[in-house]
């Protein structure tokens, strides 16, 4: 089995509590040179300060390799634009543009007056100033606000003509998903990569609720196994066997890379790597 390329999603703290969680998690998964590692934005884009200070913070004191996200949520072109332009300035050269959901509570999504309409407008101005790597979404099963799945693909084949170089998918619980996926896309002319999500499930009830919400699917055998297993109190040993034997079916079909949710709680996803023979290269950098 190749060991595959890593790479691992971070949100960005509310609370010191949380601030500290957060550098505990960087300090487990540092170590296995992850290819990069993204902070998310909050939905509404609630966290776009946050945002901003984590992704700064990461890049001066941990020398990764740090990408923000960035959405079209609640915000102007010119404040968005700004937020980029900050994020250039302080050496990061990375984003993840998204449209973004909308805040909670307000329904569907509604541009902002002066804003992006959409993400497609969002990577064409990120890709006119010549500054970025742009990472998409992508959703290897319909996306709730989509038509088709047909939809969904070809929504993504603009993404990349605007100017993205990859694209990572939402999180899915079996290997078919992802390769029916794949083969669609290359189908439809997409030839930028597609790196899979892999969600390590710290909490069956929170992910399968997560799960229903985005359109992923749960497969009604994934219910009797975690039923069991948290009976048993087993769930950590089942979810790393199962986000495991889900890595190595992708990448005995020929994937090089994963993208790790990792909910800022390290030890699944650092003893998924492990299993999948991704070990520590590198320490982690000292804070000045």
């Amino acid at each position: 089995m190749t060991v595959p390329n890593i790479s691992f999603e971070f949100f960005p703290p509310k609370s010191l509590e949380a601030s500290f969680r957060l550098w505990d998690t960087v300090q487990t998964l540092a170590p296995l040179d992850p290819r990069f590692v993204s902070v998310t934005y909050g939905a509404g884009g609630t966290t776009r300060e946050l945002t901003r200070d984590a992704v700064d913070t990461l890049h001066k004191s941990s020398g990764l390799n740090v990408a923000a996200h960035l959405t079209c949520v609640d915000a102007s072109r010119e404040e968005t634009l700004a937020i980029a332009r900050d994020f250039a300035t302080a050496g990061v050269s990375e984003i993840v543009a998204l449209r973004g959901d909308p805040p909670k509570g307000s329904g569907a999504f509604e541009p902002h007056p002066d804003g992006f309409s959409d993400s497609c407008e969002l990577i064409s101005a990120l890709a006119e100033t010549g500054k970025f790597s742009i990472r998409v979404g992508a959703y290897p099963e319909k996306h709730p606000e989509a038509s088709d799945q047909a939809a969904d693909i070809e929504w993504l084949k603009r993404k990349i003509d605007a100017g993205a170089s990859e694209a990572i998918t939402q999180f899915f619980f079996e290997a078919d998903t992802f390769f029916r996926f794949r083969d669609a896309c290359e189908k439809a002319g997409i030839d930028a990569p597609i790196i899979p999500g892999i969600l390590p499930i710290e909490n069956w009830t929170n992910a399968r609720r997560f799960s229903l919400a985005c359109g992923a699917n749960v497969p009604h055998w994934m219910d009797d196994l975690f039923e069991v297993a948290i009976r048993d109190d087993r769930h950590d040993l089942l979810a790393t066997a199962l986000a495991t034997e889900l890595c190595s079916k992708l990448l005995d079909g020929g994937v090089e890379d994963l993208h790790f949710y990792t909910l800022n709680r390290p030890e699944l996803t650092r003893d998924i790597c492990h299993a999948l023979g991704v070990t520590p290269q590198i320490a982690l950098r000292d804070v000045a």
